[in-house]
Parts: C-alpha cells; sequence; structure tokens
C-alpha cells in the first residue's frame, strides 16, 4: 500500500492577493497549511518584491496550472529613472547613476518599441535555469551569466502618468516569462537614463482579478 498523504483532499483554485515580501513558494506553503491541503501549486512565479495576483491550485485544480500559466497577465509597475541596479530592482547593488529624467512624450515616443512580439534579455537575477543551476544562485555567488534574449509578447504598454521627475507609471499586458524588471531597464536604455523597477503589481493572470482575490491575513 502507497503511503497516505497528509492532510485533507482539498480541491479548487485560491486566487491569493500576495503581499510583496514573500516569495511565491511561501506563499503557496503557507496558503496550503492554512487549509490543511495535500497538494498545492502556483500558476506563475512572483518576484519577492511584487505583489498582486497569485493563482493557487489545489487537489485536482493542479493538473491545469499549464493552462493559466499560458494565460495573458496584466501588471501595474513605477519605473525608477536615474539609478541602475544588478538585479534591475531597488534590492540591487547601484551600477551607474545620472542625473537625466525624461519627460512624459519621451517615454510614450518610445513604447510601441516593446510593443507585439520582441525579443527581450531576462534579468541576471531570474529562476531561469542555466546548465542546471537556477541564474539567481550564480548571480549571488558572483557569477552572473551571460542572459540570452528570449521572444515574448507584450500586447499593451501604456503609460499612467508621471507622479514626479524620478517615476514613471506603466502598465502592461503580456504573454508568459515577460519580465518587468527587465522592460524597466529597457526603456531606461532607449532612453539613454539608467533605471529600475521600483514596484511590482500583477493585477491580473487570465480571468482572475483583484476584484476576486483574498489576501493572505
Amino acid at each position: 500500500m502507497g503511503r497516505r498523504r497528509r492532510g485533507d483532499p482539498v480541491s479548487g483554485w485560491l486566487v491569493l492577493d500576495k503581499p510583496a515580501g514573500p516569495t511565491s513558494t511561501t506563499a503557496v506553503n503557507r496558503c496550503r497549511w492554512l487549509l490543511n491541503a495535500q497538494k498545492a501549486g502556483h500558476a506563475g512565479t512572483l518576484d519577492p518584491l511584487a505583489s498582486g495576483i497569485l493563482p493557487i491550485a489545489f487537489g485536482e485544480a493542479t493538473k491545469c496550472i499549464n493552462f493559466l500559466t499560458d494565460a495573458t497577465k496584466t501588471y501595474r509597475f513605477t519605473i525608477r529613472f536615474g539609478t541602475s541596479t544588478t538585479t534591475d530592482d531597488g534590492e540591487g547593488e547601484v551600477l551607474a547613476e545620472s542625473a537625466s529624467r525624461p519627460v512624459p512624450d519621451d517615454i510614450t515616443a518610445l513604447l510601441d518599441r516593446f510593443t507585439g512580439d520582441i525579443l527581450q534579455v531576462p534579468p541576471a537575477f531570474s529562476a531561469i535555469k542555466i546548465d542546471g543551476q537556477r541564474a539567481y544562485d550564480l548571480a549571488r555567488d558572483g557569477q552572473p551569466p551571460e542572459m540570452k534574449a528570449r521572444p515574448v509578447q507584450v500586447e499593451r504598454l501604456s503609460l499612467l502618468g508621471m507622479p514626479d521627475d524620478d517615476h514613471a507609471e506603466l502598465e502592461m499586458v503580456c504573454g508568459k516569462g515577460t519580465y518587468v524588471r527587465s522592460l524597466a531597464r529597457d526603456i531606461g536604455a532607449l532612453l539613454g537614463i539608467p533605471a529600475h523597477a521600483r514596484a511590482i503589481r500583477r493585477t491580473a493572470v487570465g480571468s482572475f482579478e483583484e476584484s476576486g482575490s483574498i489576501s493572505l491575513a
């Protein structure tokens, strides 16, 4: 006889509004413990610093994870101009600084360059596997891998506003594998201004949206 699974045979989806801080795996394990579920998994990793929609599948629903992983995703994010970092977000070490800042028209003029089927270089600090090792593990060991450009699909990219000279708020609707941190870095590079992602929030994954989500609390 096989070993009996611990926990209850819970099946279904939980649309979690993940807070910034914990990893996606930590959030899944917390929900699994709260529901005493036998089996759980998530559809689409969120960076620890990112918040928002993290669909979590339990039991029989885990068989459908691949379908949701491929679904369209929506992000709202803030770009911080004037500084680039090793991680392409606010956690990394500073690589370059500049006193230059864009105006809204500068940003909107180039957004078409990042819309449609594009090639994107993922951040060195990412979960992508390089020769069997996670890229972020190599980067943390002081051996940042050379990341190769990959095709991604951006359906829509728009500027929501600039609350001050240093920051721009944008919204993106995109396909699987698109990195917001890379987009922030590349927009800055095209403007000739060092930049990184300051805040990231995922507002939708497929048909799962904020209105149907629940917090850990």
